[in-house]
């Protein structure tokens, strides 16, 4: 994920999302007969990583979703269009708030296997970080990111759909 990148590198946790196939009904005098729609509904991608000791990756989320909600101020927006190149391959107009993102999923003998290739990734949703002076055991901090998107692809490695 080029706008997150500290988050890519230490994510230990994905899912790839599922879809689904709206239901047109077609109405008959006997029972009404569920057909395929028309329209697919994805479902949200969620990302698990592990939080880095200065909060690095955690912050990059963190600042991606307060740049698009700007709580404090339109500047806030702004800044957020500002960190990175502008990116508009939507031809949106709206420059750098989206990012694409590449989850390379591995074999078991630990080599890529193939590639899910998510369009136009921005987050919604990061978790809470919960600090606990009490535990014993070395915890290490993980965060959860949920991203909505416009499509995923599986493909190979080169880049083909399967």
């Amino acid at each position: 994920m080029s706008r997150a990148p500290k988050v890519s590198f230490f994510s230990n946790s994905a899912i790839i999302p599922g879809l689904t196939l709206g239901i047109a009904v077609q109405p008959t005098y006997l029972k009404d007969i569920d057909r395929p729609g028309e329209k697919i509904e994805f479902e949200d991608f969620t990302l698990r990583f592990l939080v880095d000791e200065n909060l690095e990756n955690y912050m990059e989320i963190q600042n991606w979703i307060r740049g698009l909600g700007f709580p404090e101020s339109l500047q806030e927006i702004y800044d957020l269009q500002q960190e990175r190149d502008l990116v508009d391959s939507s031809n949106t107009g709206l420059f750098n708030i989206f990012s694409d993102g590449t989850l390379t999923v591995f074999s078991s003998s630990n080599t890529p296997n193939f590639k899910v290739v998510f369009k136009d990734l921005w987050p919604y949703s990061l978790t809470a970080l919960n600090f606990d002076a009490t535990d014993t055991d070395i915890e290490y901090f993980t965060a959860e990111v949920t991203f909505k998107y416009t499509i995923y692809n599986i493909t190979n490695l080169a880049g083909t759909d399967l």
